[in-house]
């Protein structure tokens, strides 16, 4: 299953970069990440297969073990990707949040978004390592 970033803003360089393509270049499923400017561009089309993922204020905040099991079950499901949108300063209109199959948030706090590409790029590696019974995780009292 693809597990494609799409989000809006330009990374660029710098250590926010560095971090997610490090955390991606570990994750062994297939990974695309698709940058749109900050307002127009277009989204990519979504095939019936996609799940769609809004990180989103008003979101269930899901701990790694439960993101691990949803991705799980939908690799095994058939499904052909996942895509994880991180949208503008401004977030998601209702519409959008309707039309998601899932909505999660990083905890209560506001991230900026290159800082949230990177918490779900490490959250990716997570669960992928996980679902693969890499050693990667810990849980109980050092859990994330």
């Amino acid at each position: 299953m693809l597990l494609h970033i799409v989000a809006r803003g330009r990374i660029g360089r710098g250590p926010e970069a560095d971090l997610v393509d490090r955390y991606m270049k570990r994750v062994a499923w297939p990974t695309k990440i698709t940058e749109l400017p900050d307002t127009g561009g277009r989204v990519p089309p979504r095939d019936p297969g996609t799940m769609l993922v809004l990180l989103d204020e008003k979101g269930q905040q899901m701990g790694s073990m439960a993101f691990a099991e949803t991705l799980g079950r939908w690799r095994d499901d058939g499904r052909r990707e996942a895509r994880f949108m991180i949208g503008a300063a401004d977030g998601f209109e209702e519409t959008e949040r309707r039309d998601a199959d899932l909505l999660i948030a990083f905890g209560k706090a506001t991230w900026p978004h290159l800082l949230a590409r990177a918490m779900l790029a490490e959250q990716l590696w997570r669960a992928t390592s996980i679902l693969a019974g890499h050693p990667y995780h810990r849980e109980g009292s050092r859990g994330a």
